[in-house]
């Protein structure tokens, strides 16, 4: 099983305009800097409308922020704090957590101001 991460697609109507997510924004250019997370990754796509319907099949409802990312069943957590549970899944839900969780994980930097 390999992580799941949660991301808004890179435009969509919102607000009467066309729009992006900044914190999505901010992961993508993570994953480019580190592609070899972003090949180890499930990467989806939600809705801007909620319920986002695959966040909610794995977190339960209530859960559509985006970006979140489920960590796989085997992958190491359990001294991170900045991960929460729900519906037995462990997720970080926002790209600083994300990217600070892969630091530890994988080596990679920290992210400024961290």
């Amino acid at each position: 099983m390999r992580d799941i991460l949660f991301l808004l697609p890179p435009g969509f109507l919102d607000n009467d305009r066309r729009e992006f997510c900044p914190e999505c924004a901010e992961l993508w250019g993570f994953l480019s800097y580190y592609p070899a997370i972003r090949e180890a990754l499930d990467i989806r796509y939600e809705k801007i409308a909620h319920p986002r319907e695959g966040l909610v099949a794995l977190l339960g409802e209530g859960r559509w922020n985006c970006p979140t990312l489920v960590l796989a069943a085997d992958a190491p957590h359990q001294d991170f704090p900045e991960i929460a549970v729900a519906n037995g899944r462990a997720h970080l839900g926002s790209a600083r957590a994300i990217a600070r969780y892969y630091a530890r994980r994988f080596g990679t930097p920290v992210p400024r101001g961290s």
